[in-house]
């Protein structure tokens, strides 16, 4: 084998696999706290046997981050759970894990019970299934203290809980020892699984997709906490991830898996850098870019990762590569140097010509051309207006009492929300959750009177709409995609059935059907002859596909999308995405877009309006927000969202908001911000009494056409910029 620079390595000193470059913070130095070898996990299942993790090696150092990455099935938490010893009774494991120097594989449970949580913790993607219901949080953190330290006092166990509770930022934490995790928000609850991980400072802190569930504001202090935590401890952290931006700020060396294989490894510099992998480059492609605008469309890869029962001769990802050849279905590559000095490793048959000709992902994925639209040449204000929405207010009622609920008072969930949508537009909603949004869209799609305010669908106000046939009628023309395909598709029903029913109930004629059907299919980029089979046979990007078809059977003029790209990894979102900006170019669609990645949300989006607790405090162009944002909430919810550069996020100042979101149950006479807004802590007290007192409403100023709800807005300057 040969490095790039064309140098004969020494393979028996040094293991291609084992070797271990620089990252943001040098080189490793010491002895790796634990070594992973030739790791092998398979499952027996009904189809045959799992191949879940395929000849893994790496190192951990102390104070080190190694982010592991790739698609859904590529083996990233069964290797995790090997680490710490939780995989299932069926599982069977090979190779080697030593922990200073102590072999893991082959420990009974009683054995690894002793090690984890004293030696190695881990960090669970959901909270709120990982904390007992029925014991208060206080318990749960000591458990691990009493199991590991019998001898601890009570005293000391309880001022441990509560200065781990205060290390990871709960107010209040003394008090909050007897809280129930249902009292705790989702942020809070992560902050906690944290301070139960890093309560007996431990070695490896293997840390499971632990932002996946929140929003960027929550996330970004989760990763805050997350750092702080391994500073305290001294800890190397394992960092499992789907998301490029949070692996780019947090990791010092990243593993790219595939098919249950490493396929890339090097530091996160490297990586982003000079990626020399072909699944590498796409992961990297199919990734927006929040800070800065959309100059090109995504780059997908085409296909989908290969079932570990019945893996393919030769690469696994050949069959998706564009650069494959027929030697390529052969064997199956080893990773081998891309840089010694570096230790940048990678696996793929043309690396050496991927290495001289320094190819970029661009030169690997070609850019899918835009459908050129002619109508987006007329400006936006002579188009017609299709979706509007005035004053918009939806309250639900506050019980209390025992066994006899009654109404004690009211939440607006929606509170004054206006904007308009015109034709071939995409307007984005975007905030925290509990802000209102998809209040919003439901009350949208209701087609009725709403509680207070006005919302026009094409011309049509819904206050005036009389009878079941007419709001039937203006159905046809406003549709849905919602966030989960598999659990909006009813499972008992062939795709054909699905897509043909809005046609049916609009009577349809039987040929017409078939036909629609057929175009619909094609439109969406699904072979036809596919309309047989059920929607559990079907990937999920395929599966969001076919909602998306769904939606279009009837040829609607406004698509309502809920969160339409949350569940699917990067790659075949990226084709999702590519597929509404088509049909958008094709089909003159207006979109009202909710989602909370705002890097999707800066590429997709014409204008954006940022919601928090039922209000839009700021609307405009995306471009005008993104980069000149005026509310104090919108710049803190933009300087939040992880960038996929490792550069550009170790070198940008992020604006950490403190606490969670206030509950839309208390009263707010002023801003709704005010409790968290970083910016009136700089007042005088007599503009703080105006942001308290006074409710601000959206306005705009000379200096950019934003509307924005602000007493004291940010200045339009380089200052403002978040990125």
């Amino acid at each position: 084998m040969k490095a790039g620079n064309g140098e004969i390595l020494r393979d028996d000193i040094l293991s291609y696999e084992l070797l271990e470059g620089n990252g943001p913070k040098g080189a490793p130095k010491g002895d790796p706290i634990m070594q992973v070898r030739d790791l092998h996990v398979s499952f027996a299942t009904e189809a045959g046997v799992c191949r879940a993790v395929r000849g893994v090696n790496f190192d951990l150092w102390r104070g080190r981050t190694l982010g592991i990455v790739g698609e859904s099935g590529s083996g990233k938490s069964v290797t995790a759970l090997s680490l710490i010893g939780l995989l299932d009774d069926n599982a069977k494991v090979t190779g080697s894990i030593k922990m200073n120097g102590v072999e893991l594989v082959g420990k009974t449970d009683e054995e690894m019970s002793v090690i984890r949580g004293e030696h190695i913790a881990m960090v669970f993607q959901d909270p709120l299934s990982a904390l007992t219901p029925m014991f208060t949080i206080g318990d749960q953190i000591a458990e691990g203290l009493i199991t590991h330290h019998p001898d601890m006092s009570k005293q000391a166990i309880h001022d441990r809980c509560v200065e781990l509770l205060d290390l990871v930022g709960i107010p209040q934490p003394e008090e909050r020892l007897n809280s129930f995790p249902h009292q705790f928000s989702g942020g809070m609850r992560q902050r906690v699984m944290i301070a139960i991980a890093i309560a007996n400072n431990p070695d490896v802190i293997i840390a499971d997709e632990p932002t996946t569930a929140l929003d960027v504001t929550i996330q970004a202090q989760i990763l805050d906490v997350l750092a702080k935590a391994q500073k305290e401890t001294g800890a190397a952290v394992v960092l499992i991830t789907h998301d490029l931006g949070v692996v780019a700020g947090a990791a010092d060396d990243i593993l790219v898996m595939y098919a249950g294989r490493p396929v890339e490894r090097a530091s996160i510099d490297d990586i982003f850098a000079k990626p020399s992998m072909p699944y590498t480059m796409g992961l990297l492609g199919a990734v927006p870019k929040p800070h800065v605008a959309a100059s090109q469309r995504l780059v997908p890869i085409q296909g989908n990762p290969p079932s570990l029962v019945d893996i393919p001769a030769g690469c696994p990802f050949s069959p998706r590569c564009p650069l494959a050849t027929p030697e390529c279905s052969q064997s199956e590559p080893n990773l081998e140097v891309v840089d010694a000095a570096n230790g940048h490793l990678a696996s793929c048959r043309r690396l050496d010509e991927i290495v001289s000709k320094h190819m970029k992902y661009t030169d690997v994925f070609p850019v899918p051309d835009l459908l050129p639209a002619e109508w987006a040449e007329v400006p936006r204000d002579q188009r017609p207006v299709t979706l509007e929405v005035e004053h918009l207010v939806k309250t639900f009622p506050l019980t209390g009492g025992g066994m006899f609920r009654r109404t004690i008072g009211r939440v607006a969930a929606v509170d004054d929300v206006t904007f308009k949508i015109r034709q071939g537009e995409t307007l984005a909603l975007v905030g925290e959750s509990g802000s209102g949004k998809s209040t919003t869209l439901m009350e949208i799609m209701n087609l009725m009177k709403p509680e207070d305010g006005k919302i026009v669908v094409l011309g049509h106000d819904l206050a005036s709409i009389k009878g079941r046939a007419e709001r039937k009628a203006l159905r046809k023309d406003l549709q849905i995609i919602f966030q989960d395909p598999m659990s909006s598709l009813d499972p008992r029903m062939t795709i054909y059935d699905v897509l043909a029913e809005p046609l049916k109930v609009h009577k349809w004629s039987k040929e017409r059907i078939n036909e629609r059907i057929g175009e619909l299919m094609e439109l969406v980029g699904l072979n036809p002859d596919y309309v047989d089979r059920f929607p559990s046979q079907f990937s999920g990007g395929q599966r969001q596909r076919i909602s998306i078809a769904r939606a279009l059977a009837t040829d609607p003029k406004v698509l309502l999308l809920d969160e339409p790209i949350a569940s699917l990894d990067v790659s075949i979102q990226a084709g999702v995405i590519n597929l509404l900006e088509d049909l958008q170019a094709k089909l003159k669609i207006s979109y009202l877009f909710v989602a909370h990645d705002l890097a999707v949300i800066r590429h997709i989006s014409d204008r954006v309006a940022v919601m928090y607790l039922g209000q839009v405090v700021e609307l405009g162009e995306t471009e005008d927000v993104f980069t000149h944002p005026r509310h104090p909430y919108t710049q803190a919810l933009l300087s939040a969202i992880p960038v996929p550069d490792p550069v550009v996020e170790r070198t940008r100042s992020r604006i950490i908001l403190k606490g969670d979101l206030p509950s839309p149950a208390e009263k707010h006479p002023g801003c709704r911000f005010a409790s968290r807004c970083p910016v009136k802590l700089t007042l005088t007290p007599e503009q703080q009494k105006v942001c308290e007192g006074t409710r601000p409403t959206l306005r705009a100023d000379s200096k950019n056409p934003s509307e924005f709800a602000c007493h004291f807005p940010l200045d339009v300057t380089a200052d403002s910029n978040p990125f």
